[in-house]
């Protein structure tokens, strides 16, 4: 039976959930599945993806008034329009993804899921929310939202109508027969929490190009890179180093509670918009790549470095650390979010308590001092994301639930 799917997502390749549901997309296309994308942002030429249209003079003008009352994508009223799209009405499946970065009405679900059924990939927790795409430590999504904590957490809202907005989703859900899916565990019970059995909710992880992402020689990989033979290597892989929910405050405090004599071993790799002040703040010696989109270098990156260190302070299942896994590079952490469905503690990497410091810093000590720990792990990782995250199990698992639901 051949299928025709149609993912609506922030973009096609700028940004974490991005990448994964473009990864998505490629591996159904390799399983016979007809895969289209219809995304806020382009970012290259393609005939199976499409820009959705940029909010109109009207919707502007509106926006000044809806947005000063808390609320940020309501509106965009031309979204019930893409009912008209050609990619939509060929579609015989919907799969949403990330709606909440400005070019979607979250509103017209409703609508558009009327005559498709639809599917929801969840790349964090706004579809549970009032507002926020991580709530952190609050659980008022669990009761309404309302009384907010913290307005400023993405996507940030000017007032707070977080009650409204988790009422107005709540309109949509009785509206709309969905089936959720989560990439991780951790969001698979905060989704069962928020829906109570009232929708099917499936786990099924992101998957990795793992042909792409696949351990290359160290030395080689150090050569191209020219990084010493004789440092360690740590890498940090984020949009921006100042990024707070990344943890790039909590890297460069684990760093500058290292020993001196173990300073003077590392260099520290980073790729995003880098700190120039790095190797001055923590004194060690500090290479910046920029922001790469090449994943064959983001491969040498990994390969070159003895660890991944990625503190992040919220998180789903975060592709930085799946990259990593399959590249065979070892990963310190904070045990926060889907984190720990990849580091598992003594096989991938040292899963440290959430703002720790001290333990933070102790899993870099730990892991760089241990060099027989290191490479058996460098094996465990690979050996998990051949098991458990290829890009092909995950386009079979979908594949597999489109047809059950298409069938019912």
């Amino acid at each position: 039976m051949l299928m025709r799917v149609l993912h609506i997502n922030q973009s096609d390749h700028f940004g974490g959930a991005a990448i994964a549901g473009h990864n998505l997309h490629q591996g159904l296309l390799k399983r016979g599945v007809e895969s289209h994308l219809l995304v806020g942002r382009a970012e290259t030429p393609n005939e199976r993806v499409a820009q959705i249209a940029k909010a109109s003079q009207n919707e502007k003008r509106l926006s000044l008034l809806t947005q000063r009352l808390g609320f940020n994508h309501i509106h965009l009223l031309s979204t019930a329009q893409l009912k008209y799209h050609s990619f939509y009405r060929s579609a015989d499946l919907l799969n949403f993804h990330n709606l909440h970065t400005g070019y979607f009405n979250y509103l017209a679900i409703a609508e558009l899921v009327q005559t498709k059924p639809a599917v929801v990939t969840m790349h964090d927790m706004w579809w549970l929310t009032g507002h926020c795409a991580f709530s952190y430590g609050c659980d008022r999504w669990k009761i309404g939202c309302g009384n907010c904590p913290d307005l400023s957490i993405f996507p940030p809202v000017r007032r707070d109508s977080t009650h409204w907005e988790w009422k107005l989703k709540d309109w949509v859900y009785d509206r709309a027969k969905l089936t959720f899916i989560a990439p991780s565990r951790w969001l698979v019970d905060l989704t069962n929490q928020r829906f109570l059995n009232r929708f099917p909710v499936y786990y099924i992880p992101n998957g990795i190009d793992i042909e792409t992402y696949q351990p290359i020689e160290m030395a080689k990989c150090r050569d191209h890179l020219n990084i010493p033979q004789h440092k360690k290597v740590l890498l940090f892989v984020a949009h921006n180093l100042q990024e707070r929910r990344k943890g790039g405050d909590l890297v460069l405090a684990a760093l500058q509670r290292l020993p001196a004599s173990l300073k003077a071993e590392i260099v520290m790799l980073t790729l995003g918009e880098g700190d120039p002040t790095l190797a001055e703040k923590v004194g060690i010696q500090a290479m910046n790549l920029g922001y790469v989109r090449d994943d064959a270098l983001k491969a040498i990156a990994y390969s070159a470095s003895d660890l991944l260190v990625f503190p992040t302070r919220a998180d789903n299942l975060p592709l930085v650390l799946q990259e990593s896994l399959a590249c065979g590079t070892p990963m310190v952490s904070c045990d926060v979010g889907g984190v720990s469905d990849l580091i598992r503690p003594g096989i991938t990497g040292y899963l440290a308590k959430s703002e720790d410091i001290d333990d933070l810093s102790n899993g870099i000590k730990t892991l760089l001092d241990d060099e027989a720990l290191r490479q058996k792990m460098r094996e465990s990782c690979r050996a998990i994301a051949l098991e458990e995250y290829s890009l092909h199990l995950q386009a079979q698992r979908y594949a597999d639930l489109y047809h059950q639901i298409l069938q019912n």
